[in-house]
């Protein structure tokens, strides 16, 4: 697992952490007279973030200094002094998320364990070029197979380079030996992502160790979920079709895609 610690200016967790860590109280309670440090940080926040419409102000549990860590491809916030540990989106003033732009550099960072040439590659030369994390048994990567496809219909496809996550789901390890020893595995990748249930698994020296590079590639990347995707240097977790939807629209208006 990859870690990168890194102090993070309180003014930019104002937010995110005053406003949604506030202690919790009986609803015929009164509010706590705030102290005149926290007068001052509410007055910075109405002023910092003007279009942000908040009902409560108060203490957050979290004290300290707090630091940020990439865990498993997800940036991750610690306060030590606390001893909290923080899953939050910090954005400044001017509106930009850090945390999506500091996980985009750490993912470009770790794209450096992929080889391209170890990928089994789905689509066509010269299409949009996407990385893939994928497993056989997983719901949203049957889905995402399906968005491909509808996609590659409307004479928008994609080049994907596929590495099989093998380690969420018991038989995913199985099917996708089976999709790499078929004599076409992009046939049979898209026919297992489709339903199809073969009465035996194929099996093969080539296919076993293929997956078991892809395990490998997988643990450096620090992937902990699929589907896994890397487009354009960005990581996007899950089949988040809206932001497949846009990539392939930026294909489209570049210079090189006009005929």
């Amino acid at each position: 697992m990859t870690r990168t610690v890194k102090r993070i200016s309180g003014k930019l967790l104002i937010a995110t952490l005053l406003c949604a860590a506030t202690p919790v109280r009986a609803q015929d309670e009164a509010p706590a007279p705030l102290s005149s440090a926290a007068v001052e940080a509410q007055r910075q926040l109405r002023q910092t973030f003007t279009n942000l419409s908040f009902d409560d102000f108060g203490p957050a549990p979290v004290r300290g200094p707090i630091y940020q860590a990439v865990a498993g491809g997800r940036i991750i916030y610690f306060a030590p002094e606390s001893q909290h540990l923080l899953f939050a989106a910090i954005y400044d003033k001017n509106g930009v998320n850090l945390t999506a732009l500091a996980q985009d550099a750490s993912a470009r960072k770790r794209l450096g364990a992929i080889d391209p040439a170890d990928a089994l590659v789905i689509g066509p030369p010269g299409a949009p070029r996407v990385i893939e994390f994928t497993d056989p048994d997983c719901p949203y990567c049957q889905a995402l197979e399906r968005f491909w496809v509808s996609k590659s219909a409307e004479d928008k496809p994609v080049q994907r380079l596929i590495y099989f996550v093998s380690g969420i789901h018991p038989q995913a390890a199985a099917k996708a030996e089976h999709i790499l020893c078929s004599p076409d595995p992009e046939a049979e990748f898209k026919a297992i992502y489709a339903g199809a249930a073969p009465a035996t698994l194929k099996t093969c020296p080539a296919g076993a160790a293929k997956v078991a590079r892809d395990a490998e590639t997988v643990r450096k990347m620090g992937i902990s979920g699929t589907p896994t995707l890397f487009i354009d240097g960005k990581l996007v977790s899950g089949f988040r079709q809206a932001e497949l939807e846009a990539f392939l629209a930026a294909q489209a208006r570049r210079p090189e895609a006009v005929p």
